[in-house]
């Protein structure tokens, strides 16, 4: 039997925790898989491209567990009435190769974007910082805000979107979350006086949601937007003055703000931050930037959380998905009684 959380399991699970408990633990999980990051494999997703959108594949494991997570992005689905982004996920076991967990992602994915985005912060941004910009308020924008309260204390947004509908279902899902929120009506006005800015944007298009003359001194980036070939949110200028922060360097150079830059532009990975093998922020007047494409360990961390509170929570089913003949070399055997009973009953 494998263990199985839906869609009608995790809103059970979420509510039972609570948003903020659950995306503070996704915080000290995705820190601690990162602080043992030469225990996963770790290569760049295997996406298909389509010029709708682009469907991925995005594996890893450790010693004991492997998972992987099949997601997809199609910016133009909600015109159908269709969510941009949905997702799947499985981890099994690496002894056995037996899948033991299987889960709904598409909510889980979004807090676990929203809580590395966060984890990111953490580690980068002021330590005294208060007021965060989100540009674009689609489906992830509701998550960065719960995170960056939850984890960073962030209670003022100032937000912007094209849509006046999107920006309509921000303010009303967010009433009463502890959070004061204003709406502006361009980007530059929103990043103004704001400690931290995040981009969150569906196109895929190389896009300049930032120009270099919106961002001021110290104040630190979360590009979320920007996660495949051809897909951009800032202007390349902005990267050239900003300290820039990724996960897997050689995904983030096809998928993230940087495949703007030169081959050989300076980044450094996350966890060698979060590790303390490499400096984040150095200086108040720092500019500091999480190129953000997401990668496949946080997804391991997020079902590893999942699976934890499925446990915790009694919030889950059991599946019949694995076989289990007698004897191991016997597989026709299952199937030969009931096709003896269907030709008796023919």
């Amino acid at each position: 039997m494998v263990q199985f959380v839906g869609v009608s399991e995790i809103r059970r699970i979420v509510a039972q925790v609570g948003i903020d408990a659950v995306l503070t633990r996704m915080v000290d999980y995705l820190e601690a898989d990162f602080r043992r990051w030469d225990r996963f494999e770790r290569i760049p997703r295997l996406a298909s491209h389509s010029p709708g959108g682009v469907i991925e594949l995005m594996p890893t494991q450790d010693d004991a567990l492997y998972s992987f997570k099949y997601v997809n992005g199609h910016p133009y689905n909600f015109e159908r009435g269709l969510q941009t982004v949905v997702a799947i996920g499985l981890m099994a076991e690496v002894d056995t190769g037996y899948p033991v967990f299987l889960s709904e992602m598409t909510i889980l994915t979004a807090l676990r974007t929203a809580a590395m985005s966060a984890l990111a912060a953490k580690h980068l941004a002021r330590p005294d910082a208060k007021t965060m910009a989100i540009i674009g308020l689609g489906a992830q924008s509701e998550f960065q805000a719960a995170a960056f309260r939850a984890v960073l204390g962030i209670e003022t947004l100032r937000v912007y979107d094209v849509d006046p509908a999107a920006t309509a279902k921000f303010v009303r899902n967010m009433a009463g979350r502890g959070v004061r929120v204003t709406v502006c009506e361009e980007p530059g006005s929103a990043v103004t006086g704001a400690d931290i800015v995040t981009t969150v944007t569906a196109d895929k298009v190389q896009a300049t949601i930032l120009s270099d003359n919106m961002v001021g001194t110290g104040v630190h980036l979360n590009a979320v937007g920007g996660d495949c070939p051809g897909k951009t949110e800032l202007q390349k200028d902005i990267l050239s003055r900003a300290s820039v922060f990724v996960e897997l360097t050689e995904q983030t150079r096809i998928e993230g703000e940087i495949q703007q830059m030169p081959a050989d532009f300076p980044v450094t990975e996350l966890w060698q931050v979060i590790r303390g093998e490499a400096p984040g922020r150095t200086r108040r007047d720092e500019i500091t930037l999480f190129d953000s494409v997401g990668f496949a360990v946080e997804d391991f961390a997020a079902l590893r959380l999942l699976r934890d509170l499925a446990t915790e929570t009694g919030q889950y089913e059991t599946l019949d998905l694995i076989t289990a003949p007698a004897d191991p070399r016997d597989l026709f055997g299952l199937i030969a009684p009931a096709m003896a009973e269907a030709a008796q009953a023919a």
